[in-house]
């Protein structure tokens, strides 16, 4: 059967197309677009008009898709933005109106849940404990685990749009700001920052968005050709320390013209990677490894995982 896997983030809308069979599945089509739900609205706990229409254009785009591509079954879910809004449920009411897709909002714990699925499949998280990460632009998702279980998962409303849209005002970004960061992240993340002092994790694993334009820059400047079809994308803390200091050095016209940069990236990631580098500090972290599968793949492997339990009990 074919399934189609949407995935509404604050920043970035996905569609995943996969050819599902009883023991196997491949990815026959992916596509982002970014949507920017949150923009101007996140902090206020709404959906601005102009971003409702943007969500809307995008999920009719994707029902084109779904439409040409026969597709059996659609499993879209909203995150931070849309479950955080006061006007979210209509949105997702329109929507199903529209495109006769089906929503489900789910909450930052099954968020999680997810994304530790989709980093577990992607990569061999060994027997020492990993710190997972994926910045969104609403919320962040923790993962404390290694390759046999999940010791500690939370998510935190403390996205990217959010950090652009409270901190940074000044283009480079300030000192002062990067210091007004801190102090948020040492009040809003004491629940993580106890957590890895009980489990010690020395291995940062980041999933999608900022992670993924980290190491196509990464990639770039050093001519490496990526596999489309890795698992695991090229890149190291000693790669980040460089990158950080460049991006937090430059203006938005500047880090646009970083080769590996895109435009959908070129706001959010300053604050992303001032908060991987305070991380990175705090935690005294020793090692970066990028996933390239996160929240939508893990969507599909749950999606797999109860298709193949379905067939294997006829």
């Amino acid at each position: 059967m074919k399934v189609a896997v949407i995935d509404l983030g604050t920043n970035t809308f996905h569609l995943m197309i996969a050819q599902v069979d009883k023991d196997s599945h491949e990815i026959l089509h992916r596509e982002r677009k970014a949507v920017k739900i949150g923009e101007k609205g996140i902090n206020k706990g709404e959906i601005t008009k102009a971003a409702w229409d943007r969500a809307l254009q995008t999920l009719n785009e994707f029902k084109e898709k779904i439409l040409t591509n026969n597709i059996d079954k659609v499993f879209a879910t909203a995150t931070s933005a849309i479950r955080n809004a006061s006007n979210g449920k209509e949105l997702v009411e329109e929507i199903k109106s529209q495109t006769e897709i089906e929503i489900e909002v789910i909450s930052g714990a099954r968020e999680a849940e997810l994304i530790h699925l989709g980093a577990s499949k992607a990569l061999d998280l060994g027997k020492e404990k990993n710190l997972i990460m994926d910045i969104g632009g609403g919320s962040i998702e923790f993962i404390i685990a290694d390759s046999n279980q999940a010791y500690w998962m939370r998510s935190f409303e403390v996205g990217g749009q959010r950090l652009v849209e409270k901190f940074h005002r000044n283009d480079p970004i300030s000192d002062d700001e990067i210091k007004q960061l801190y102090t948020y992240f040492d009040a809003e993340l004491q629940p993580l920052i106890q957590a890895c002092g009980e489990h010690n994790p020395e291995t940062l694993i980041g999933c999608s968005g900022t992670f993924d334009t980290l190491s196509d820059i990464y990639c770039e400047e050093s001519g490496i050709i990526r596999n489309p079809d890795a698992t695991e994308y090229p890149f190291g803390k000693n790669v980040f320390n460089a990158i950080y200091r460049e991006l937090i050095s430059k203006n938005r016209e500047q880090r646009l013209a970083i080769p590996g940069m895109i435009e959908m990236r070129v706001d959010m990631i300053v604050v992303a990677c001032v908060l991987i580098d305070y991380l990175a500090e705090k935690l005294n972290l020793k090692n970066l490894r990028i996933s390239a599968y996160a929240l939508k793949e893990g969507i599909l492997y749950d999606v797999l995982d109860k298709l193949q339990s379905n067939l294997a009990s006829k």
